[in-house]
């Protein structure tokens, strides 16, 4: 008994960042980074350094699609739990932000894409970001059903 009343209490305040809370500033940083290469990189796309020159516009789109959708849609499954249902819900919210930046880029100002390649990054980006909210909300629904047991048989 005095070896519990000697143990440090653990604070409940000390901050983490969860993996829901991860995926919110990652579809967030996919935003900012496409406000950046639609409205700050210049006509040629190549911005700071070059690494979106247009000669390596393709392989490099499709690592930052390939780290993002697998991030976002892998994380899914672990960041469950009750406690974070309300971070949930704004990690799906936020995987829109960067669906309305590339639509935008695309409809509301198309002078931005001068070039057949940022046409179709632009094109990637929003089928990315699709492809983000109908698996997050398909795999998400799945787990739902799963731990709920919607459609179990009459016991």
């Amino acid at each position: 008994m005095t070896a519990a009343v000697d143990q440090p209490r653990a604070s409940g305040s000390g901050g983490h960042l969860s993996l829901s809370g991860i995926s919110v500033l990652m579809a967030l940083g996919l935003a900012v980074w496409e406000v950046y290469f639609f409205w700050g990189a210049g006509p040629d796309g190549a911005g700071i350094g070059g690494i979106f020159s247009p000669d390596r516009l393709g392989f490099n789109m499709a690592w930052l699609i390939f780290v993002y959708l697998g991030f976002q849609l892998v994380s899914i499954p672990f960041a469950m739990s009750y406690r974070e249902q309300f971070v949930g819900v704004l990690d799906g919210l936020a995987s829109v932000v960067p669906l309305l930046v590339a639509v935008v880029a695309m409809v509301g100002r198309p002078e931005l894409l001068h070039t057949t390649a940022r046409w179709e990054a632009a094109v990637l980006l929003v089928l990315a970001s699709l492809a983000d909210l109908v698996g997050g909300f398909a795999i998400t629904i799945g787990l739902s059903r799963r731990t709920i047991g919607f459609g179990a048989g009459p016991s």
